[in-house]
């Protein structure tokens, strides 16, 4: 049975004070105890958000990290470093990383062979831009994302590895997919997983959808067949709003 994820991703936002008065007000609230809950601070709050959700069913995982153990890569995170304080979940290919800090396929594949190898689960991110939609290109566009990196991973590996869907024209946008169009993309994804590896570990893998997500349409967009949950940017950060996400999964 697969897993109902739903995934916070802070950004760049929050002091420490703000994210731990966020963290005491979703402590406030009641989850499905069968629902996998994450948050993805920024990397200065990860022990510190790590270390309060301790006792808590709230894991936390990284925004991204780096495909080497170690070295002169300023401003640089390593798997060790987020194993050290006991991360092992990382967001990988998120947008963001690849449109403003151009991170290409090629850079993505050794950052997760690297996750893969310290043993660090993994939120693949993958989407298309307004562009390839329009030209209807999308779908050979999602399936290059897809063989260039995570198709290149033996079976065994999948049991690390989520797929985020994140149409780029969706994110911070203001603009939602529809849910024919999310649950037409998700179902497009796990054929091409079943082609590539088999039936069983299409069907057991979680894909999650990331594209303004809000309390007014995650119950529709959850209702669809093939989506496992959502990858949350903006409504992650205000408690309400994310537990209303939560529970309508």
């Amino acid at each position: 049975m697969r897993q109902k994820i739903i995934a916070g991703n802070w950004k760049m936002n929050n002091t420490n004070f703000d994210s731990l008065l966020l963290i005491d007000e979703l402590m406030n609230y009641s989850f499905p105890p069968d629902l996998r809950i994450v948050v993805s601070p920024p990397y200065t709050q990860l022990s510190l958000i790590n270390e309060k959700l301790k006792n808590l069913k709230i894991e936390v995982s990284s925004q991204n990290m780096h495909y080497e153990s170690n070295g002169a890569f300023t401003g640089e995170i390593s798997a060790l470093m987020l194993k050290s304080i006991n991360v092992y979940l990382t967001i990988l290919g998120h947008s963001e990383r690849r449109t403003y800090f151009n991170e290409t396929d090629q850079i993505l594949l050794k950052k997760i062979r690297k996750a893969l190898e310290e043993d660090i689960e993994i939120i693949f991110c993958i989407g298309e831009e307004l562009s390839d939609r329009k030209s209807r290109n999308h779908f050979n566009f999602i399936k290059n994302q897809l063989e260039n990196t995570v198709f290149l991973q033996k079976y065994d590996s999948w049991k690390k590895i989520i797929i985020a869907y994140e149409p780029i024209w969706a994110i911070g946008t203001g603009e939602t997919a529809s849910p024919d169009q999310i649950q037409e993309m998700h179902s497009f994804i796990r054929g091409l997983i079943s082609e590539k590896y088999d039936h069983s570990l299409a069907n057991s893998v979680s894909i999650i959808y990331g594209g303004s997500v809000k309390p007014s349409n995650a119950e529709n967009i959850f209702y669809q067949p093939d989506v496992d949950g959502g990858l949350i940017g903006g409504a992650s950060l205000d408690s309400k709003d994310f537990a209303s996400i939560v529970n309508a999964l």
